[in-house]
């Protein structure tokens, strides 16, 4: 087991476990960082017009037994909320707690001499627990969906740009589908979910839980008088990656509050949905999941024909990888492992703008021509 996570907790060259995520493309770096010095890692900046602010929740469904360990008789839940704040200052919200950094990273043997806690001191770009902004009407809400073993912080990037650009968003942890996931009482539990194999049985389950994780994150915000206030609960959507993407496709049909979705870089297990996804839906992923290539991952081909839909896209990214889509983008060559080919400052840029662009058409009904056609701007970027 320690083995699968050290693929796939940074797996910066070997992606997330086959339920999310295609074969590997380079391999696995043969040392560690020769550097003595302490990597200093930090996100790119949101773009947006609006401070960001950061706060997290601990949820606790009573109604449901932990779907991955027995014995536990309620769902545990940490769920982290960006949104739009009031100008001021405060401090930065942490990417991840020290203990998360040290068993994230001394799961690579590669980063064996890299300290501990260094993720902890990951810079970030919302201030913890800032003054919302408020809004006429609420903020449309984004649900964020990591990658199988990956925590929720992964997609901080994405977040923070979100927030900054007039979105509510919610990151759920799934809590034992990630490396480290870390409760207010100082518990941190780990992974358990799949160990006994990467089944098609185990895919159905992980569709089924995350839906089950996201309906109950919903309905406590929409309970909540602090955040019901703050969400237009007209316009939700889900944007997920790896295990996340291919959930929030197999949800989206289904929910009777989500209105569009993305999946970014994942495969579909199952490989079909329930009913056809017959609302907005796109698919952004590395070069692997062009259409009919024949490759390892056929997967996409299968799953296109049930989106039936008036819209959808099918992108491909030249030069992306699997963690091209979340921060490990960009963390990868700060902590001394190989870059992806296409450059991770880059890879988020891409993901930030067609994702933002989809959001922006539907749920803000903006009109984004560059989700239309090919785009000089960006010509990494297929369009199917």
């Amino acid at each position: 087991m320690k083995k699968m996570l050290a693929a796939s907790v940074l797996a910066f060259s070997v992606p997330s476990a086959p339920l999310s995520a295609p074969p590997a493309e380079a391999p696995t770096p043969a040392t560690a960082p020769t550097s003595t010095a302490s990597p200093v890692t930090a996100l790119p900046a949101p773009t947006g017009d609006y401070p960001v602010g950061e706060t997290n929740l601990h949820l606790i469904d009573s109604s449901r037994p932990d779907p991955w360990v027995v014995g536990r008789d309620v769902r545990e839940l940490m769920v982290s909320i960006w949104y739009p704040a009031r100008k001021g200052g405060g401090r930065l919200a942490p990417y991840v707690t020290p203990r998360e950094s040290e068993l994230i990273i001394r799961a690579v043997p590669q980063l064996d001499g890299v300290p501990a806690d260094t993720l902890a001191r990951t810079t970030t770009h919302a201030r913890a627990d800032a003054p919302a902004l408020r809004r006429k009407g609420g903020w449309p809400l984004v649900v964020l969906s990591p990658g199988m073993s990956l925590p929720r912080a992964t997609m901080t990037s994405l977040a923070e740009e979100f927030a900054s650009r007039g979105y509510l968003v919610a990151g759920i942890e799934h809590t034992y589908e990630s490396v480290a996931t870390t409760f207010p009482d100082g518990r941190t539990v780990t992974f358990e979910a799949g160990k006994a194999g990467q089944t098609r049985e185990t895919g159905a389950k992980v569709a089924r839980v995350r839906a089950a994780d996201t309906e109950f994150v919903l309905d406590r915000l929409s309970r909540s008088k602090r955040w019901s206030r703050l969400i237009d609960e007209r316009n939700v959507a889900m944007v997920g990656h790896s295990a996340g993407g291919q959930s929030a496709a197999h949800l989206l049909p289904v929910s009777r509050r989500i209105k569009a979705a993305v999946n970014l870089d994942g495969t579909y297990n199952p490989g079909t949905p329930a009913r056809p996804l017959d609302k907005p839906f796109m698919m952004v992923g590395n070069p692997r999941h062009q259409p009919r290539t024949g490759g390892p991952d056929s997967s996409w081909d299968a799953f296109w024909p049930h989106v039936t839909g008036g819209w959808k896209r099918w992108l491909t990214v030249t030069g992306a990888e699997h963690m091209s889509f979340v921060d490990y983008a960009v963390l990868q060559p700060q902590l001394g492992l190989p870059a992806a080919a296409l450059d991770g400052e880059r890879a988020v840029t891409i993901t930030r703008k067609y994702v933002t662009a989809f959001l922006d058409l539907h749920l803000k009904g903006r009109r984004r021509p560059l989700l239309d056609r090919p785009s000089g701007d960006f010509p990494e970027v297929r369009i199917w």
